[in-house]
């Protein structure tokens, strides 16, 4: 389920973040104020946020996700993480599946079948975001 002009918003937001080039590859807002950005990739900058969810006093519910590719691995991330909106620039057809099951409003640049990547296809039959969690997280040595 897309959410109307979102995507437009956030990019808004961003642009009023002062980014000079291309904004960083995870970006978390609280209205339009950016509270998290990581650079990182795979899936470590959603590790990075649940570090940095641990230490602040936020509403997660709250805050808008914005990644630059949401696969199935992320997606079950995002919603265990308990975001309530999120925009992949480019997100997989697994990827909205997991958000339309856990009802999670998003939007996406792009949309694509799957991404080539073997946490997508270890993840297939997966659809718990906890367990789906363990997995990746002992896969990224965390």
């Amino acid at each position: 389920m897309s959410f109307g002009n979102w995507h437009a918003e956030a990019e808004g937001a961003a642009a009023k973040g002062g980014f000079q080039s291309s904004p960083p590859a995870l970006r978390v807002y609280s209205g339009d104020r950016l509270i998290f950005s990581s650079n990182g990739r795979w899936l470590h900058p959603l590790f990075e946020l649940e570090r940095f969810i641990r230490t602040q006093n936020v509403s997660v519910g709250e805050l808008e996700i914005i990644d630059k590719i949401i696969g199935k691995a992320a997606a079950l991330l995002i919603v265990r993480l308990g975001f309530g909106r999120a925009h992949g620039e480019t997100m997989s057809r697994l990827a909205m599946d997991v958000f339309e099951r856990h009802r999670l409003d998003f939007s996406y640049g792009t949309l694509i079948d799957r991404i080539d990547c073997a946490t997508e296809a270890l993840l297939l039959e997966i659809d718990d975001p906890e367990q789906a969690y363990q997995i990746v997280k002992e896969r990224a040595g965390e």
